[in-house]
C-alpha cells in the first residue's frame, strides 16, 4: 500500500483558494494519494520543513533557501508579484533616523518578510519575532518601535494608526528589478520527477478550477478567514493568486535565483553546491 503524500498550506485566502479544488477531489490525481491537509500559519510550516515533517508545503522563499538541498520549487502554487511584498509601519512620527537602533518586529525568523527587512536594513538588529497578527497591535501599544507586516495586514495597519515607513516590496523591485518573491509550494526531492511533476499540474488545475468556480470555494475560504471582511479577503485573493501562481516561468524563476543570491551574499542564507537547482 503506498503511503500517502503529506501537505500543508496556510489558512491564507490565497492558499485555500488554490488548494480547495485539490483537497476536495475535483482535481483528478491519479498517481498520488494525498493525506488529509495540515493548515498552519507560515513560520509553522517553514519550522516543519527543517524538520522534513511534510512532502510538499507552503514555504516563505526565506526558508526555502535552507532547505533546498531537500525541497524543490513548483511552478504552481506560489506567492510572487509586484505590489504585494511586505510594509514596515510605525505609529505617525516615528523618526526612520533611528530604525537601526529600535525595535522592530518581524513576522517569523524564517519568512521572507525578515530576510527582506534583514536586507533593506543590515545594522538593524535589535528583531523580536512575533506572529505576523500580532505585529500592528504591538506597534500600536508600543511594545515595539516599528514591525514588519505581511497577509491582509498591508490593507488594515491604517485601522490601527499606524503609517507606512517603507514598502520593502516596492524597495525590492527597484532595486534589482524583479518582482518580489514571498512564498511558492515546494516539494520533497524524494518523492520524484513523475510524482512531483503530477502534482503540480494538479495544483495549476486547482487554480484554474478556483478561478471557474470561485463562489464554490468561498465558504472553504470563510472558513478559516472567520475574522476577516469579506472585502479584504477577495482583495488578498486578487492581490497573491496572479498569472505567476499559475506558473513562475522564466522571469518568477529569475526573481527567485535573485533573492537567493542576494540572501546568500548577505550571509543570512547557506551556500549550497551548484548542483542543487531550483527544480527538480
Amino acid at each position: 500500500m503506498t503511503t500517502p503524500v503529506t501537505l500543508g498550506y496556510s489558512p491564507c485566502p490565497n492558499d485555500t483558494y488554490i488548494f480547495y479544488a485539490l483537497t476536495h477531489g475535483l482535481i483528478p490525481l491519479p498517481d498520488v494519494q494525498l493525506a488529509a491537509p495540515l493548515l498552519e500559519d507560515v513560520e509553522t510550516l517553514n519550522s516543519w520543513a527543517v524538520e522534513k515533517k511534510l512532502d510538499i508545503t507552503k514555504l516563505s522563499f526565506h526558508a526555502l533557501g535552507h532547505v533546498l538541498d531537500e525541497y524543490c520549487v513548483l511552478s504552481a502554487g506560489a506567492a510572487l508579484g509586484r505590489g504585494c511584498g511586505p510594509l514596515l509601519v510605525a505609529k505617525p512620527g516615528f523618526d526612520p533616523a533611528v530604525l537601526d537602533d529600535a525595535r522592530i518586529a518581524i513576522p517569523g525568523s524564517l519568512t521572507t518578510a525578515a530576510l527582506l527587512f534583514r536586507m533593506y536594513s543590515p545594522k538593524a538588529t535589535n528583531l523580536v519575532v512575533m506572529r505576523f497578527d500580532e505585529i500592528m497591535g504591538a506597534v500600536a501599544s508600543g511594545e515595539v518601535d516599528a514591525g514588519v507586516i505581511i497577509h491582509e495586514s498591508r490593507f488594515t495597519y491604517a485601522e490601527h494608526g499606524l503609517t507606512c515607513l517603507q514598502d520593502l516590496g516596492t524597495w525590492w523591485e527597484q532595486t534589482s528589478g524583479h518582482p518580489i518573491p514571498l512564498g511558492c509550494i515546494a516539494a520533497r526531492r524524494s518523492l520524484g520527477k513523475e510524482r512531483i511533476e503530477q502534482i503540480d499540474r494538479a495544483i495549476h488545475e486547482s487554480i484554474v478550477w478556483a478561478d471557474e468556480h470561485p463562489g464554490e470555494c468561498l465558504p472553504y475560504i470563510q472558513q478559516y478567514a472567520q475574522e476577516m471582511d469579506q472585502q479584504v479577503m477577495q482583495n488578498h485573493i486578487d492581490l497573491y493568486v496572479n498569472q505567476f501562481s499559475k506558473n513562475l516561468g522564466p522571469e518568477g524563476m529569475a526573481a527567485i535565483e535573485s533573492f537567493l543570491l542576494l540572501g546568500r551574499k548577505a550571509g543570512i542564507l547557506p551556500i549550497l553546491p551548484d548542483t542543487v537547482t531550483l527544480q527538480i
